[in-house]
């Protein structure tokens, strides 16, 4: 038993040419080989995929193994039509999965499907399904729909859809694979911004770093007769972690301009806030005097080498270089998909899949983080002389000081989060012919995804407070010499640990069914109507358990308490399909077909919700034909969004009224709450953190979205496809939060908002805890309207020369508009992303385009060239400066070999940014990771990779 293929190259080619639109191109196959097909985006089976009037970009599995990622989210990624999300290059706020953001409007509003279904939730920190649940090795092909498409599948598809369609195997398939990163570290900017502060760095040729291994074990079988296939899987991936270290451009966190390295106050000699308590003060109480920390007398410091305390003067901590740049993973997945025909009546069919995954998430090390104020006599035995003498001197006649601690802790290492998720997904059903022309197909699908989170490393608040207090001699965690210069030593810090751990649920059943044929008859001269009805049943649940420490927020590190969640989602559904040929073989109109799509949905949390599509395709001639179609999507808030507890978390920017030099007026600050003593003396975070309040809302309601799109699909000659498509989505009532930066701009410009701002007694947003004061407000609501707008061209064409296959293929998309009204009726608050970045707007290109061409030599070998291009994108209402206010164009030059050694054994040898492109740099307001968008651009430098495979 063999398995015989085309060559990678050739596949890809053939795969781009024959489903360019979503379509199998006229004159590429005559009308004895062309197969009824179902597209994405309707139930209705089609003869010809172009009859579909929603653009699908479909990405094969060759075009897939000719990139050489192992990772779906990275070849995802690549598309123009795609944000990044969740990926392996965030480690400060991973959540261990990889998320897809369609035309980036959330990865929460791109519904992703596995064959066809539904995929569930995916850990603890998030309900976005986890693509790494994707046996890779196994993707027949990804189709990519944009746009609303709830009428078909439901709720979420409000971006569009990604459907993930895997292959069929008869015989058995073996392959290995490797990669890794190069990259020559040689950046003068910011090896000149390390050496005025005196960091070390890399330098020169960093070898090959961050390397992975993938291995795929495929077992299939025909049915005799033809009846049906079994094909099953395993796959193991493990990949190295690299650090931020390891890169010159990201061994050093850049502050928030991007004109100097930054860093934190809380560093590995400590710095203080301290202030005297007294009977006015309006800071935190002392439990031993019953007096307050009087913030108007409160001072920075920071300790000296003699255990004095000196003014602070930059005494910052670097804390990029432990920091993961890419994360290790460990990854098992096995599954199995089968049918077999007993009749053309009853076609059972079987998927199981299984996956477990490993990853970690290294941060630099904890530290006190001035969370919160311990009280001391002035002449406390835990402070040496000269620290006792400092005091005297800098608040005479006191006799009691409360200290805020900046501690990096350094002696104990870095903080870690181990990610667990395991998930099971099984799908059982049967379909057939049920009368005539009519088909059914009814199914049962249950997943489940067990997660959990277990953070070490990070300090115990409680138990600083232990080794502080004044009998912190007898305390089992003894003192911690703090306030002694190198005072702390390891023992010290590993006392002072903690651990949290939480564990998450989700599960989701779905039932459905439905019946799909034609009547038989149809309008005068035209075919007939097909139909579909169905149903469908769904119930998801989602359930976080924090243990006490999560729940109390008693982790230094933390920003605050992590709140348990539970809840589910019921629905019922009742959907509708029709494709109503008007006119055919006529004058102009050798095709006009009109399709409709209307669902009722029933949710136990929001009620009704009802979406429809209607879309028209006409083919006035061969070989041209126009498409349009506008979708109603409605989608139902999450378990999250309207469950999850109230919590202090952190954002990232700066703040407007803080430094020596604030953004605004004093008058404008006023309103923020800083006062005309306090403006130009609040001390802006030094890691440009700050927090805030955020959390779900059970008042929530849906939000909707209507897609326009208006396209073209011209085939001028053989073996030649183009296509463009223009698309416009709009939405109103946007679940969302309008962000910590809109709303302190906001209260400072026009007077709105400003009772969400919370500032603790001496102005300060970050200092703290953050539980009753020092916070913004910034729970999500339903309030915003979205308007996306674009243009998607994509062409292929081929052609035999030199003994062999020439192709060329192109998917580009220019954004047109991407606009955020936060307030609608405030027009101030409007603003358009498309070639910006800033607080509010995540990279947005104008033009992105990814263009392939490649030789084939039908016998072989083939090669091939592929060409990715970011246009250049504008800093816009920000301070930072790097790259003189923008960023430049982005090129990249990816290229790929295929040779065939054996019959039926092939190595795929390739380069990807062949010129080791180095990642934009960003000030540290904007950044994902290490200076950069991670995961956007290419982050981590050249990229090599081989696979072998053999097939008996």
């Amino acid at each position: 038993m063999r398995i015989i293929e085309k060559s990678p190259l050739a596949a890809a080619i053939s795969t781009a040419l024959n489903l360019a639109g979503g379509a199998v191109a006229p004159g590429l196959a005559n009308a004895a080989t062309v197969e009824e097909v179902i597209v994405t985006g309707t139930r209705i089976t089609v003869s010809d995929g172009y009859a579909s009037t929603s653009p699908v970009s479909v990405v094969a599995q060759d075009a897939i193994k000719l990139t050489g990622m192992t990772r779906i989210e990275d070849v995802l990624n690549s598309l123009p039509s795609v944000e990044a999300a969740q990926n392996a290059y965030i480690s400060n706020g991973a959540t261990g999965t990889a998320s897809i953001d369609l035309r980036g409007l959330g990865a929460g509003r791109t519904l992703v499907l596995f064959n066809g279904r539904r995929m569930q939730p995916g850990g603890v920190w998030t309900e976005a399904p986890d693509v790494n649940q994707i046996p890779a090795a196994l993707v027949e092909r990804v189709e990519v729909l944009t746009g609303g498409a709830s009428a078909t599948y439901g709720a979420d598809a409000v971006a569009g859809v990604v459907n993930f369609i895997m292959r069929r195997v008869n015989g058995v398939e073996i392959s290995a694979g490797w990669n890794g990163f190069q990259h020559n570290n040689s950046n003068d900017y910011i090896q000149g911004k390390m050496d005025a502060r005196g960091f070390t760095y890399p330098t020169g040729d960093s070898g090959v770093d961050g390397r992975g291994l993938n291995f795929d074990l495929i077992i299939g079988s025909d049915f005799p007769d033809g009846r049906g296939n079994a094909t099953a899987y395993a796959s193991y991936r493990e990949g190295d972690p690299l650090r931020e270290a390891n890169r010159d451009y990201s061994a050093c966190a850049l502050n928030a301009t991007g004109k100097t390295c930054g860093g934190s106050a809380t560093a590995r000699i400590p710095n203080f806030f301290i202030a005297p308590t007294t009977a006015a003060g309006a800071g935190p109480v002392s439990p031993y005097t019953g007096n307050a920390y009087d913030y108007d007398q409160e001072g920075f410091y920071t300790l000296q080498s003699n255990s004095s305390l000196g003014f602070f003067a930059g005494n910052f901590y670097n804390y990029a270089p432990p920091n993961y740049f890419m994360r290790p993973e460990k990854r098992y997945s096995a599954g199995v998909f089968a049918d077999y025909e007993l009749s053309e009546r009853a076609t059972p069919y079987l998927e199981v899949n299984y996956n477990s995954s490993k990853t970690a998430a290294q941060i630099a090390e904890s530290g006190t983080f001035f969370a919160e104020a311990y009280f001391f006599p002035v002449n406390d035995p835990l402070f040496p002389q000269a620290f006792r003498n400092s005091l005297a001197t800098l608040y005479p006649g006191a006799t009691e000081v409360g200290i805020y601690i900046g501690k990096r802790n350094t002696e104990g290492g870095p903080r870690s989060d181990v990610l667990d998720h395991e998930s099971f997904r099984i799908v059982l059903g049967t379909k057939g012919q049920l009368v005539g022309n009519w088909d059914y197909d009814l199914f049962y699908l249950y997943a489940n995804t067990t997660a959990s989170t277990t953070y070490i490393n990070d300090l115990f608040l409680p138990l600083i407070g232990e080794a502080v207090g004044p009998n912190c001699a007898t305390a089992e965690t003894g003192c911690y010499q703090v306030f002694t210069f190198n005072g702390v030593t390891p023992e010290m810090a590993q006392a002072l640990g903690g651990t949290a751990i939480a564990r998450a649920r989700t599960n989701l059943e779905v039932a459905g069914a439905h019946v799909s044929g034609d009547f038989g008859w149809g309008l005068p001269g035209a075919g007939p109507v097909q139909f579909v009805l169905g149903f469908n049943y769904g119930r998801t649940e989602f359930e976080r358990i924090a243990d006490t420490i999560y729940q109390q927020g008693a982790l230094a590190g933390q920003g605050g308490p992590t709140p348990n969640i539970a809840g589910h989602i019921l629905v019922s559904e009742v959907f509708t399909e029709a494709s109503i040929p008007l006119l055919e073989d006529k004058p102009l109109a050798k095709a006009l077909n009109l399709s409709l799509a209307y669902r009722y949905s029933d949710y136990n949390s929001t009620g009704v919700a009802e979406t429809y599509r209607y879309g028209l395709d006409w083919q006035p001639v061969d070989r041209f034909r126009v498409r349009t179609g506008f979708n109603r999507a409605v989608r139902s808030p999450s378990i999250g969004e309207q469950f999850s507890p109230q919590q202090v978390g952190l954002w990232g920017g700066s703040d407007p009224c803080s430094g020596p030099t604030p953004a605004y007026t004093a008058e404008q600050c006023a309103r923020t709450g800083v006062t005309a003593a306090q403006y130009g003396n609040i001390l802006p975070s030094p890691a440009d953190q700050y927090y805030q309040h955020s959390g779900g809302n059970p008042g929530l309601e849906p939000e909707t979205a209507d897609t326009w799109t208006f396209g073209v699909v011209v085939n001028p000659m053989d073996n030649l496809t183009f296509s463009v498509d223009y698309w416009k989505i709009e939405m109103e009532d946007t679940i969302s939060t309008l962000g910590a930066p809109l709303i302190l701009e906001q209260c400072a410009v026009f007077n709105l908002l400003c009772s969400a701002i919370n500032r603790l007694p001496n102005g300060s947003l970050w200092q703290g805890s953050g539980v009753n004061d020092g916070f913004v407000q910034n729970t999500l609501q339903n309030f915003g309207e979205n308007t996306w707008e674009g243009i998607d061209v994509a062409a292929n064409y081929s052609f035999e020369a030199l003994g062999g296959s020439f192709g060329v293929s192109l998917m580009g998309t220019r954004m047109l508009t991407k606009e955020v009204a936060a307030i609608p009726t405030d027009p101030s608050a409007t603003y358009d992303c498309v070639g910006k970045i800033n607080e509010n707007c995540f990279p947005s290109p104008e033009w992105r385009h990814s263009m392939t061409i490649g030789y084939d030599s039908n016998e072989i070998w083939s090669v091939q060239a592929k060409w990715r291009y970011f246009a250049r994108i504008d800093y816009d209402g920000t301070r930072d400066t790097i790259a003189k206010g923008n960023l430049g164009a982005q090129d990249y030059l990816d290229l790929s070999a295929s040779f065939r050694l054996f019959e039926n054994s092939d190595i795929v040898i390739g380069v990807n940014n062949v010129l080791d492109e180095e990642p934009p740099l960003l000030g540290g307001t904007l950044t994902t990771n290490a200076n950069t968008v991670a995961g956007f651009w290419d982050t981590l430098g050249r990229y090599v990779f081989t696979k072998a495979t053999m097939r008996f």
